[in-house]
């Protein structure tokens, strides 16, 4: 399985300090979730790992090799990354993206293959849009334009699935669509999974691995039950609280404390 850390890594816009010696192994068929204030260096630090942002210092390890020795081609077959925003022609069917995931994996003039096609139905069926194969982007909504984008992630076969805020823009039942979608893939397909998100009871319910980010540095980070405390909340949100057990599947959950 497709091994992913990072060792100090460092990285700054200008005079401003973003990522400040940040250390991480992310756990092997797990799903780990950042989280953190804004500004803090999340999706930073999810650029980072996938080799779109080069740090000044530091260091990206995927499979034990540093990230940057690696082709794009190379990485692209180890590990997909799904940005907050991701652009495409709003006339592309979901099948003709879908089939974008299958290029790191062919010569510059071949054709789809047998496997290709295999591998494409098999995303589709898993995202659940293999009746909306010659929809175009512009005719989905907003959830399943988002399983149309991981379903291309899919199709990419890689072991390592990057995420940027994926239920951004999404009312709450398309949240909780997506985010057992991705619970899905990985229960199921053993995906290592790692996203960023903005909703804190959705991170402890969703994680296996929690990593909480402040001032570009790591606070904590481990299961949920462990990092997921009043302390953390208060150090990293400034914002006071009480954590209690959610009564549906007994992950932390938090209750804000109002201002009097």
């Amino acid at each position: 399985m497709t091994t992913l850390s990072a060792e100090k890594l460092s990285l700054s816009y200008g005079s401003t300090q973003i990522l400040d010696h940040i250390d991480l192994v992310i756990p092997n068929g797990k799903i780990s979730v950042i989280i953190g204030s804004n500004g803090c260096g999340k999706s930073t630090i999810l650029r980072s790992l996938a080799r779109l942002l080069t740090p000044q210092k530091g260091t990206v390890y995927l499979d034990g090799k540093a990230i940057h020795h690696q082709s794009s081609k190379e990485i692209a077959r180890k590990l997909a990354i799904l940005p907050q925003s991701p652009e495409a022609p709003e006339d592309i069917t979901v099948k003709d993206l879908c089939y974008y995931g299958r290029h790191p994996h062919r010569g510059l003039f071949s054709r789809n293959s047998p496997e290709d096609h295999a591998i494409v139905e098999r995303a589709l069926s898993a995202t659940k849009m293999n009746d909306f194969i010659d929809r175009t982007l512009d005719e989905l909504s907003g959830g399943q334009r988002q399983r149309a984008w991981i379903s291309m992630a899919l199709a990419q076969d890689t072991d390592l699935l990057l995420l940027d805020e994926p239920t951004t823009y999404l009312d709450l039942a398309h949240q909780i669509e997506i985010l057992e979608l991705l619970r899905h893939l990985n229960v199921t397909y053993g995906r290592t999974i790692v996203m960023v998100l903005h909703d804190l009871n959705q991170a402890a319910q969703y994680a296996d691995h929690l990593i909480s980010i402040v001032k570009g540095t790591v606070y904590k980070e481990g299961p949920p039950e462990k990092v997921f405390t009043k302390n953390m909340i208060k150090e990293v949100f400034g914002l006071e609280c009480c954590i209690i057990e959610n009564p549906v599947d007994r992950t932390p959950l938090c209750i804000p404390i109002r201002a009097v």
